[in-house]
């Protein structure tokens, strides 16, 4: 064992025990020592009952509504499926996959035009020999079968790794379609701190893959003309308000520093150069957990929960959750409620203790909450209902 005091500096040590502290202090909050007993779950705020729209998926990863009630929905190992009438129906014309890893085929969302061009646009890990890389297709949907299929972006440089592909869409109320790509689990790599490349960026193109002329960096020599903004590390959960015009991120630090972001063009959020996470050796990654230019986290997580897909409550189904943040813990199989005033975030509540890893969260159209569990895979659809009978 070494003599710590000999070897970290005196503002590493402050770090190191402050993150230990507040680990040990808020790990207590997600110690559900319960195992799920029922599809009721009561909740200080409402009570909601948890139906079955989808069972016998792997790793349900991304869905979409279509316009005649349809669900469409991606599988993590390569398949996707329209659901119709509670029958489920496997897309033909899926573009092989790299099904390893954190790497599959994973977000899925319509163009804000369906109803009249067909168009949806997912993501997923393309394969070239030993190497991998995060691409954002383009295809027509007819009936049961995808057509006219394109790759509108393919994130440069491949990579061998085969995680951190990111890879959630968002449209904003004026049509532009906004990427997540993460760093592909570089850690010191400092690609996401440069404009060169796409990794570790929030990227913002047209509805065919192309730069929109008032991109921040369009006429930046060098620059991806698609970055919106950059120095993320694995962004898992992307959301665009239409109410305020805000775009929602969360992402996942290495061990802490999970974020929860307001994405502003332009702006650099940091990795690697900032972070309130360590390795996951327990090692110090970096002694800055702030730095003039770069944005801090509207909330930070620590210990890690893992951030994944999110949403905002709207409707009046849910009256006591209406305009708050819903987003999926994977570490800790809960869905957390993030009450909001305006744009900041206040309290927080653990919502459907152990329901599984919970990889995304949707509105309706019909008004209802969905969230994707993994491992076994289902998708729930969030029912308000009475409390249970003491």
């Amino acid at each position: 064992m070494p003599a710590w005091g000999s070897v970290l500096k005196a503002d590493e040590i402050n770090n190191l025990s402050d993150y230990l502290l507040g680990a040990i202090e808020n790990r207590k909050k997600f110690d559900f020592t319960d195992s799920v007993k029922s599809n009721i779950f009561q909740h200080a705020s409402m009570t909601v009952k948890l139906d079955t729209i989808a069972k016998g998926l792997s790793n349900p990863w991304g869905m979409a509504f279509l316009p005649n009630g349809d669900f469409l929905y991606n599988d993590r190992n390569g398949n996707m499926y329209r659901q119709s009438k509670g029958v489920q129906n496997l897309i033909k014309g899926v573009p092989q996959t790299r099904v390893e890893g954190q790497g599959g085929l994973l977000d899925v969302e319509l163009h804000p035009n369906f109803a009249t061009n067909s168009l949806i646009y997912f993501t997923y890990a393309k394969s070239k020999d030993s190497l991998s890389t995060t691409a954002l297709m383009c295809a027509k949907l007819v009936g049961n079968t995808l057509t006219n299929q394109k790759d509108i972006y393919v994130a440069e440089p491949w990579k061998t790794t085969r995680i951190h592909y990111g890879s959630r869409i968002a449209f904003d109320k004026d049509g532009y379609l906004f990427l997540s790509s993460s760093d592909r689990f570089q850690h010191m790599d400092t690609l996401p701190q440069k404009l060169d490349n796409d990794l570790g960026k929030v990227h913002r193109m047209n509805d065919d893959g192309s730069a929109p002329k008032d991109n921040p960096f369009v006429n930046t020599p060098g620059a991806r003309a698609t970055i919106w903004s950059y120095g993320h590390r694995n962004i898992q959960g992307l959301f665009y308000d239409a109410a305020t015009g805000i775009l929602w991120a969360n992402e996942h630090g290495p061990r802490g520093g999970d974020e929860l972001n307001i994405i502003q063009k332009g702006k650099n959020y940091g990795w690697p150069v900032i972070s309130y996470g360590i390795n996951y050796d327990g090692k110090i990654m970096t002694p800055y957990t702030s730095k003039e230019g770069m944005e801090q986290p509207l909330i930070k997580w620590v210990p890690s929960i893992a951030p994944s897909g999110m949403t905002i409550v709207t409707g009046d189904k849910y009256p006591t959750w209406k305009g708050d943040i819903l987003l999926g813990s994977l570490r800790f199989k809960y869905l957390d409620r993030v009450h909001l005033t305006g744009d900041v975030p206040g309290d927080q509540e653990p919502l459907l203790k152990n329901v599984g890893r919970l990889r995304f969260v949707k509105m309706g159209p019909d008004g209802y909450i969905y969230v994707g569990v993994e491992d076994p895979g289902f998708i729930f659809r969030l029912v308000p209902s009475e409390p249970l009978a003491q």
